[in-house]
């Protein structure tokens, strides 16, 4: 038997400091689920099976305690014991809730109201809890939305693509979720941002900090105006494993998934492959059949049933929406033209906010915001402190 305070003061002197108050029996139950997020590693669905039938606290005092568990094999008991054991720290939970409240993400449960049901698909291996930065009721509104994904070294081909797909569908209320990441993940991110739209960034480490670094900013403004969402606790560092397992909430996260590329052992196979099996619709862009970066987009098309994807409209059609015309307000389908329009209502020498580009141009001005972010990201237009404009010619 081992001894560790999980009294309703103990987890009140943790909580407290954190800026978390909640009565005893949810303060004990918070409590416990901070000291199993220090125990388990993501996906570990021995610790799933014994939580999800006695609590987080009953089911950490009888592990404690030494105490037989029905839902457990005696062999999967004291390997679980020998795995979670050697890894309890009140001290570390301490820091971890300490180092939320520095950078205001929360802890949030199944109990929740903010808790996206969509999880729950994963069964034993469903996350025990999520620590969010920024607006967690976004997790709340993704029965639209997709996941993009694809290779960290993405060509310019890939970017684009995924810049295309990104911005469209978020400009018409599709969100957008994907891994921060370079290359694909990237792009999407702030392709979305750019359109006005929702976006979600599942991280593999700790949501307090931004991995990789370089894309610091990119997830500081993910969480400012949309969620940055992590199960492992704040100090957690990204492993090799956790981004795997990482992969998995993704998939169940979000309503479809779409490869953008990918190499033939590509760890976005990886999200496709747990899209698969919760039987979310999957897709993937072709690409050269000569390009390295596409043999894992056209492995799926071609092994896997993936829906070919060449537009934002498929995407909408593989999310049973139908086409551009379905979603309102939208910056797909009929971008070309409308791209025009926006340029027509714009100089070279005088800066337009987009309210001013929208009546010049006879069109919704939240239409023109999502239109003059894709232009942006192709170069076309030029963004200040006092609007947009067209770039000079030798400019």
């Amino acid at each position: 038997m081992i001894a560790f305070d999980l009294s309703a003061g103990a987890a009140r002197r943790a909580l407290s400091p954190a800026g978390i108050e909640y009565d005893a029996d949810e303060g004990r139950t918070r409590y416990a689920t901070a000291v199993w997020c220090q125990l388990i590693e993501p996906g570990d669905s021995v610790a799933g099976r014994i939580i999800g039938a006695r609590g987080p606290v009953a089911a950490l005092e009888a592990v404690l305690g030494g105490a037989e568990l029905s839902e457990l094999t005696p062999k999967e008991l004291a390997e679980g014991r020998k795995r979670w054991l050697p890894r309890l720290s009140a001290g570390a939970v301490a820091e971890s809730l300490a180092a939320a409240a520095a950078r205001g993400v929360t802890l949030l449960t199944r109990g929740d109201p903010d808790w996206p049901t969509q999880l729950d698909d994963l069964g034993a291996h469903a996350p025990l809890c999520l620590w969010v930065r920024g607006d967690a009721s976004a997790l709340r509104r993704l029965e639209a939305s997709v996941a993009i994904v694809g290779a960290r070294a993405a060509s310019h081909y890939g970017d684009h693509v995924a810049r295309e797909l990104a911005a469209d569908l978020a400009g018409s209320g599709i969100a957008v979720v994907s891994g921060g990441a370079y290359g694909i993940d990237g792009a999407a991110h702030r392709a979305a941002l750019l359109a006005g739209g929702l976006t979600v960034a599942l991280l593999a480490g700790g949501a307090d900090r931004a991995y990789p670094a370089g894309h610091t900013q990119l997830i500081d403004d993910v969480a400012r105006r949309g969620v940055v969402v992590s199960e492992v606790a704040c100090g957690s560092a990204p492993t090799k494993w956790r981004f795997l397992q990482r992969n998995r909430l993704i998939a169940a996260l979000s309503a479809a998934t779409v490869v953008v590329e990918a190499g033939w052992r590509s760890g976005s196979l990886n999200t496709a492959g747990h899209a698969a099996t919760l039987s979310r619709p999957l897709g993937a862009v072709p690409g050269q059949i000569t390009s390295a970066t596409s043999a894992g987009t056209h492995r799926l098309i071609r092994e896997y049933g993936a829906q070919c994807i060449t537009s934002a409209d498929d995407v909408r059609e593989l999310l049973g929406m139908g086409g551009a015309m379905d979603a309102a307000p939208s910056v797909g389908g009929t971008y070309t033209g409308d791209a025009t329009r926006v340029k027509d209502a714009m100089s070279t020498r005088v800066w337009r906010d987009a309210c001013a580009i929208a009546r010049r141009a006879g069109m919704a001005a939240d239409v023109v915001e999502g239109i003059l972010g894709l232009l942006a990201l192709d170069g076309a237009v030029e963004s200040g402190i006092e609007g947009w404009r067209l770039p000079r010619v030798g400019a």
